[in-house]
């Protein structure tokens, strides 16, 4: 049974943000709001709870994970930032997009993409993210939470639907669905949302949207 941590979602207690800091680094797998949707995430680093996520939204090795970053700078640690990229990145984030980018050597390999050698980062607007991050000092996990059927397959990488949005459960339905499957679930009052992230993909000097999800309007102009 995953341990709830109530936490204020403008200002996340920080003994709170401390406890569950200290359990990812333990290896724990979280159930979290994001400005998205709700997500499944870990510590980055964390290769045995890594691989538990991935067992839990039944993904092959070779299905890359989004995973979340700070700020822009620290996307530059975990990914090779083009000058386009650069400019582009710095319009939106922080926000609803997933940035597809070349990958460094510090992101694990059971995270990127095989092939391509890319990962899929984020910057998120969210209080309690960017506080467990700042908290972690490691990028943190984000797998849609959302539609965990045995079958299911859908993750903050793939394709939804044309407009981004996934089936969706009540934030107890989730809480309940999750419950035996994660460590800990963070519990901010908030509803889950409809829309997943908006995916560009930055590999090449033109940017390309893979997937339109919340905000996509704000970049259909000028990408």
């Amino acid at each position: 049974m995953a341990k709830i941590f109530t936490i204020h979602p403008d200002n996340p207690q920080s003994r709170r943000i401390e406890e569950i800091k200290l359990a990812l680094l333990g290896g724990a797998i979280m159930l979290y709001p994001t400005d998205t949707v709700y997500a499944i995430g870990c510590d980055l680093n964390a290769k045995s709870a890594v691989e538990r996520v991935r067992q839990i939204k039944q993904l092959a090795n070779d299905k890359p994970l989004t995973f979340l970053c700070p700020s822009l700078s620290n996307v530059a640690t975990y990914a090779f930032v083009s000058d386009t990229a650069y400019r582009i990145m710095k319009r939106l984030i922080p926000g609803p997009y997933t940035f597809l980018l070349p990958a460094t050597k510090l992101v694990p390999r059971l995270v990127q993409n095989p092939k391509r050698k890319t990962t899929g980062i984020r910057v998120p607007n969210h209080n309690v993210c960017l506080a467990l991050l700042a908290a972690l000092g490691n990028p943190i996990i984000s797998t849609s939470a959302q539609g965990q059927s045995a079958n299911d397959e859908n993750d903050e990488n793939e394709e939804i639907n044309g407009d981004g949005v996934q089936p969706i459960l009540s934030r107890v339905d989730l809480y309940d669905h999750l419950d035996k499957l994660v460590d800990i679930i963070i519990d901010t009052a908030q509803e889950p949302t409809y829309q997943v992230s908006t995916i560009l993909d930055l590999t090449d000097e033109e940017p390309v949207i893979i997937r339109r999800g919340l905000g996509w309007e704000a970049v259909a102009t000028w990408v």
